[in-house]
């Protein structure tokens, strides 16, 4: 039996590339190797990455076809949201169907580069189908890892309206902040807000009276109220709980109040913006008390949804309303 190439060895491979190798079409219906798509394979028993499924999908398309939408964002180092099916956009009408690859047609590409459309235009193809937690959550990500911008994402949406996921990204923006420096911050400060209550500083210095310096998570500053989200790190790494309770001792001693949240309390969320709501009328907040209506839900549906019907908004701008 002919030995298997080294390079067909290692990931996915076409027709052409087996060719070149001296593999003939006859040999690739062996049980020497699996076909992945319509023109390529791998061989039999090798365990398929994440990268590879992308690297197949892009042999199985023209090169036309784009990486777009959280795939492209995950390309960053993203570790959120589904793995398949893999985004692509492609220019123009073509009917392509690959198993796990969902291929999106556009009358004209959005900007490109090395990699597939740009962050901002995948972030704008994320909104279009993403819940508005999960849009907010990634969209503070990319912020404070410096991948885009509000400014270049606003400067998309707008150059056109008509892009699938335009509008969506439009009205994420205002809910984003780049100073979050973890998820679950980020699907945190939402909570407190589309409950109806203040919006909380993200990772500011807090006053402890002391020559130190002391960040709190999410602040309240006019009322000395602070909400922190306490990760496993602060539990499994000893000198991270050290630290903590000096932190803490010292927000206790400067009359700092401040709510502890873990990933189970995070799990009990209207519970969780009640004790933040008390925390704060202890502290002189004298707010409405949070609501869990319309605009609460809204957090856990999609951000079109929030948005409103793309026909509405369309016959909106038409007659010039916002």
């Amino acid at each position: 039996m002919r030995p298997i190439p080294s390079r067909l060895q290692s990931g996915p491979f076409t027709r052409a590339d087996a060719r070149r190798a001296g593999v003939t079409s006859r040999m690739l219906q062996g049980r020497r190797f699996v076909r992945l798509h319509q023109g390529v394979w791998c061989l039999a028993g090798h365990e398929m990455s994440e990268h590879d499924w992308i690297v197949a999908a892009r042999l199985a398309l023209p090169e036309c076809a784009h990486l777009t939408g959280i795939t492209r964002l995950q390309q960053l180092g993203l570790d959120f949201g589904p793995r398949q099916p893999i985004r692509f956009v492609v220019q123009g009408d073509l009917h392509l169907e690959l198993e796990g690859v969902f291929l999106h047609r556009t009358t004209l590409l959005p900007p490109t580069d090395d990699v597939g459309v740009t962050v901002a235009a995948a972030y704008l193809s994320y909104c279009a189908h993403a819940r508005v937690i999960d849009a907010i959550t990634v969209g503070d990500w990319l912020l404070h890892h410096h991948h885009t911008t509000i400014e270049e994402i606003r400067a998309l949406a707008l150059s056109g309206l008509w892009r699938h996921g335009a509008d969506e990204a439009v009205w994420v923006l205002d809910h984003l902040d780049g100073r979050s420096r973890s998820f679950k911050e980020s699907e945190l400060r939402p909570l407190l807000t589309f409950a109806g209550l203040p919006r909380p500083e993200a990772n500011v210095p807090i006053d402890v009276h002391e020559d130190v310096v002391v960040i709190g998570d999410l602040v309240y500053r006019e009322w000395r109220t602070v909400v922190e989200y306490e990760g496993s790190q602060h539990q499994e790494d000893r000198s991270q709980y050290s630290s903590d309770l000096d932190r803490y001792a010292l927000m206790r001693a400067a009359g700092v109040r401040y709510v502890q949240v873990t990933k189970e309390r995070l799990g009990r969320p209207q519970t969780l913006v009640g004790e933040v709501f008390r925390t704060l009328l202890a502290a002189g907040y004298d707010g409405p008390p949070p609501r869990f209506d319309r605009e609460w839900l809204l957090l856990f549906r999609s951000v079109s949804t929030a948005v409103g019907p793309r026909r509405d908004r369309i016959h909106r701008r038409a007659r010039g309303e916002r």
